[in-house]
């Protein structure tokens, strides 16, 4: 029987973010397509509806982490698949270095338009 290998330490605070990025995702996804599916209609989506939901500070604290936590999530389990079919040394650390920085621009370039639909 083969041998199972993770990157991820059970015991890390990467593996444990994994896990709470997790089910907060499940959580506001559900919340977003409820909103954005059954109480809003796709086709009645425009961008006043946008702008006026994202007015709402609750609203638009959640829409923001969501951004910074999809990110973390995605970016994290990115790197942990590559690592996992063994990449190491410069190759890890190269990787570590263009996600950071896809992460840090994607968090960005969303606040940026958060805060435009916000209008701040």
């Amino acid at each position: 029987m083969a041998e199972r290998y993770s990157s991820f330490n059970t015991s890390s605070t990467a593996w444990l973010l994994q896990r709470v990025t997790a089910a907060f995702l499940v959580v506001v996804l559900a919340f977003h397509f409820f909103q954005l599916h059954f109480v809003t209609h796709a086709y009645e989506i425009e961008f006043a509806g946008s702008q006026a939901r994202m007015e709402n500070v609750g609203y638009y604290l959640t829409m923001v982490l969501f951004l910074v936590t999809a990110t973390f999530h995605g970016v994290n389990g990115i790197y942990n698949a590559l690592v996992n079919q063994g990449i190491d040394g410069t190759q890890k650390r190269a990787v570590q270095v263009v996600l950071g920085v896809a992460g840090l621009l994607l968090v960005a370039q969303g606040i940026r338009v958060a805060n435009t639909l916000a209008g701040f």
